[in-house]
């Protein structure tokens, strides 16, 4: 049986693996599904359909699967998804999906998320995702792997910010932030890309140097964005590391899929 306090409320309906911890006056809901090794904190509110993996650590009073703040939900059957081995600090809100995109709210895995974080309906988290106390991303933002989100940054609806970027304290997000980047300020401005990231991540020189010229390529040369992304394709095979061209692709693509502009 899962260990829960005496004072937590679990519905008969919610499936707990045999060794999650669940602490005082948590209210766990019919449909929650949580993994083994997890650990809910006291005061943590959990509703249903929400599925949970494993070794997740969840704080005091955080709120997970919550009715989606948009005026438009009637009730409709959507979720919450979270991933595994996420940290998830007190007062955090994570709401369900709705009707009008995929009706998921998905998080994916080693995700360190501070106190007062907001995810709303719909977004898209990866995995290896850093938010700082207090961001705020609205609905329907998708976010890649290994991004860090500064304190106090809020993210508009429907924007996308790409793997490997970084958006400094206090930002306001309201374009696409390509991969790589490092974005700050109100109105938000591109100011280099993640290069300290990347070497912590075992990126080689080569591929380094590659996202700078990347960078350049897109930011410093005063070329149209089509002419830039050109001249970033035409980089194909030249930095002399495989993952290079990975790297070119997922920025073009991402370029190519942006919806709100990118961030220039």
């Amino acid at each position: 049986m899962a260990r829960v306090h005496p004072t937590a409320l679990v519905d008969s309906a919610a499936d707990l693996a045999e060794d999650v911890t669940v602490g005082p006056y948590a209210v766990i809901g019919a449909g929650v599904q949580i993994g083994a090794g997890s650990a809910v904190g006291a005061h943590c509110t959990i509703d249903g359909p929400t599925r949970i993996g494993r070794d997740n650590t969840i704080h005091a009073h955080t709120a997970l699967g919550c009715a989606p703040q948009d005026m438009k939900y009637r009730g409709e059957p959507t979720e919450l998804h979270i991933g595994d081995r996420n940290t998830i600090f007190q007062f955090c809100t994570f709401s369900r999906g709705t009707a009008q995109d995929g009706g998921v709210t998905r998080v994916g895995n080693d995700n360190w998320v501070m106190a007062y974080v907001h995810l709303a309906h719909d977004v898209q988290l990866g995995s290896h995702v850093i938010l700082a106390n207090n961001a705020t991303l609205a609905g329907h933002v998708h976010v890649g792997d290994w991004v860090i989100i500064g304190g106090l940054t809020g993210v508009h609806q429907f924007c996308k910010i790409g793997a490997h970027a970084m958006a400094g304290f206090q930002s306001h997000v309201s374009q696409d932030v390509p991969p790589f980047m490092m974005v700050s300020g109100q109105p938000l401005a591109v100011h280099g890309f993640n290069v300290e990231g990347l070497r912590r991540r075992g990126f080689s020189r080569e591929r380094i140097a590659q996202v700078k010229q990347m960078h350049k390529l897109l930011y410093r040369q005063g070329l149209a964005l089509a002419a830039a992304s050109e001249a970033i394709a035409a980089l194909k095979g030249s930095s002399g590391d495989p993952a290079g061209d990975e790297d070119i692709a997922l920025l073009l693509d991402f370029i190519a899929a942006s919806t709100r502009g990118i961030a220039r």
